[in-house]
């Protein structure tokens, strides 16, 4: 029989495998039919440019002026969304009070909030900021109100008759208990806010990723322009990766006792 150790070597082996596979399966595909026309550079072409142009003074100057944008509006959706979503959640009244305000404005495509938010804020950080808001704000939110109202009842009994109540029942209870919902809305939040930066940053604009991707776009500068797509794609991936770790950690107690560690 083989030893326990040699199975889960291969069980993390397949893993790997798993992961490279379909990505160098694209690359291959990639360089077959990349450099067929100028505007699908190859893969060496764009690594080159790639190297060239984020290894450089941009990474400081357009890197990560982004990913504090980014941050800063996630963090600001994030308490806004759950500090809103518990007592919505809580109240039967209040809910039923919000909702339709909350559906018509959830209807509103971020992106069309630009140039309002533009004649509000200007077009400084602020506004980029808060467009990322505008569209992060909705699936934290909405997950909030779901967890809260799926609350067991049975337990939140429990904690009334025990003498449970205020803040040691608001961490305890009410946020542990709806916690899997708040990152579901979480995780949602952070695929529309990197989406969110990069329109923010094509409006009138001077650094940031997707200000330089549209001006490689309008040069011409095509190997570059691929370039920011494929750094775009890596940030939303390690972001992920980041995200993923972090919600094993905070929902250990649900997941199991080796959640934590996966």
């Amino acid at each position: 029989m083989r030893s326990v150790g040699a199975v889960a070597s291969e069980v993390a082996g397949l893993r790997v495998v798993r992961l490279v596979a379909l990505p160098a399966l694209l690359v291959v595909v990639w360089w077959a039919v990349g450099g067929s026309t100028f505007y699908l550079p190859g893969p060496v072409e764009v690594g080159r440019a790639f190297a060239e142009t984020w290894f450089s003074e941009r990474l400081v100057d357009d890197v990560l002026p982004s990913l504090g944008r980014l941050l800063a509006g996630y963090a600001v959706a994030g308490v806004l969304g759950v500090g809103l979503g518990v007592p919505i959640g809580l109240s039967r009244r209040l809910r039923a009070t919000l909702e339709p305000v909350l559906e018509f404005f959830r209807a509103i495509p971020p992106p069309v909030l630009v140039p309002l938010i533009m004649l509000l804020a200007g077009i400084d950080t602020p506004m980029k900021v808060l467009v990322i808001v505008s569209g992060c704000v909705w699936p934290i939110l909405l997950n909030t109100v779901e967890g809260v109202r799926a609350l067991d009842e049975v337990l939140a009994d429990t904690c009334r008759m025990y003498g449970v109540r205020g803040a040691s029942r608001l961490r305890r209870f009410v946020l542990r208990g709806a916690s899997p919902q708040i990152m579901t809305g979480l995780r949602q939040a952070l695929s529309i806010g990197i989406i969110l930066m990069v329109i923010s940053e094509m409006f009138a604009s001077s650094s940031g990723l997707g200000f330089t991707i549209v001006l490689f776009q309008r040069q011409f500068q095509i190997a570059e322009m691929w370039s920011g797509i494929l750094l775009l794609g890596l940030l939303g991936l390690a972001l992920s990766a980041l995200f993923r770790r972090l919600e094993r950690w905070v929902l250990s107690w649900y997941y199991g006792s080796g959640a934590a560690r996966a």
